[in-house]
């Protein structure tokens, strides 16, 4: 085995399980890693909050067009597949981090699974009090199911990503296609606005479908995942100056396959397509989620060409971005609630009065926002509430 994990997982000393080894501090991070997760969470909030609208074409018209050709050629369907990305990318890095600290590999896999496990409760929590689209528990499902395609082979795990893309692309596409064959917005058939429910009527309608979306949304994430772990066994992110030539050749490819793939359905969704094929409808539905995966990872490969020069000359944005993505978890979280603060009745209940254009708008504050906080977070030595929390309960929970 050729990979630094294969050959430490050969290599290392087993530990007794009575001394596991405790977590390590963020010192001596890579950049990169921590720049994207940043970043990503930006994605996410484009992604997530014009769900919680109940009409995405009120406000001014020319401003919800151009944001909804903005979102259909670089949001939507792109968020997921970075946030899977860099999913896959810590898991080798946690692995490695592990392995380096003298634990053997069946030590490791059990921590990285019990970490999945309390990862799954806590986005079953977040879905239950905040929101139903939460993608936590889905990321903890895959890393119990993951965790052993860690000590494969490359082989191995891009047939993985290869074949989970087909059902991942299937399940999205038809997402997707519904709502355009019916002519209306993806946002608008995703939507989670109350419709006048209160908190009781949502915890059950969440409750009863959460088992169906944990289950599609980790059939979702598997092809991200898996190339997150490919990626990160030859240190793309966190040693992006010595792979610049290849992020280069990658962020140009996925992104121009990205544009060209939510071309068609940008065209559709946004009125200028009319009376498309059935063919031509499905064609679009499927090719835009499909190529959407190499735009997520393409948005992935880009940050890390940034982090090149970003490391050479460090600015306020940078460490801004950069303690907001050690702290991702905790800002995930943050943006449920502040989402759920401004848009929900129970809240200042704005779901009725903004539109797409609106919601982008209030998703680019909360990213502001959540950038603040983090840094005030970095400037106290505070890790982050949830990465604290799952880090506890990891550890805690095993074996002494």
């Amino acid at each position: 085995m050729t990979t630094s994990i294969q050959t430490s997982i050969q290599t290392s000393p087993p530990t007794s399980p009575q001394t596991p080894a405790r977590p390590q501090a963020t010192a001596g991070r890579a950049l990169a890693p921590d720049l994207a997760r940043g970043a990503m969470l930006l994605a996410i909030a484009f992604a997530h909050a014009p769900l919680f609208v109940t009409d995405v074409n009120r406000g001014p018209a020319v401003a919800n067009k151009v944001a909804e050709l903005f979102h259909l050629f670089f949001v939507n369907n792109h968020a997921r597949p970075m946030f899977a990305f860099l999913f896959g990318y810590a898991l080798v890095q946690l692995l490695e981090r592990r392995l380096a600290s003298g634990a053997d590999w069946v030590s490791a896999r059990k921590l990285l699974r019990r970490r999945g496990w309390w990862l799954l409760l806590i986005g079953f929590v977040h879905m239950a009090l905040l929101v139903p689209i939460d993608i936590l528990a889905a990321y903890g499902l895959s890393a119990v199911l993951l965790t052993g395609l860690l000590r494969r082979r490359d082989r191995a795990v891009l047939w993985t990503a290869g074949l989970t893309l087909i059902p991942a692309t299937l399940v999205v596409g038809f997402g997707m296609w519904f709502p355009m064959a019916q002519g209306i917005s993806t946002y608008t058939a995703g939507s989670i606005a109350t419709d006048g429910q209160g908190f009781w009527e949502l915890l059950a309608g969440r409750l009863q479908t959460w088992p169906i979306t944990l289950v599609m949304g980790a059939v979702l994430v598997v092809p991200g995942v898996a190339l997150g772990m490919w990626a990160a066994r030859r240190r793309l992110l966190d040693e992006p100056g010595r792979h610049r030539r290849l992020l280069v050749r990658v962020t140009v490819l996925t992104t121009a396959v990205s544009v060209a793939g939510a071309t068609p359905a940008a065209l559709i969704q946004a009125g200028l397509w009319t009376r498309p094929s059935a063919g031509a409808l499905w064609s679009a539905a499927i090719a835009q989620p499909l190529t959407g995966y190499a735009g997520g990872i393409g948005l992935a490969t880009l940050i890390g060409l940034v982090a090149i020069s970003a490391a050479r000359r460090r600015n306020r944005l940078t460490t801004f971005v950069e303690a907001l993505g050690q702290r991702s978890m905790s800002m995930y979280l943050f943006q449920s609630i502040a989402f759920v603060v401004i848009f929900y009745p129970f809240g200042l209940g704005l779901e009725d009065d903004l539109g797409l254009a609106g919601a982008t708008a209030v998703a680019t504050g909360t990213w502001v926002v959540s950038l603040l906080l983090a840094d005030l977070m970095r400037r106290v030595g505070y890790r982050g509430p949830a990465e604290i929390l799952l880090r506890r309960l990891t550890y805690a929970s095993g074996p002494r």
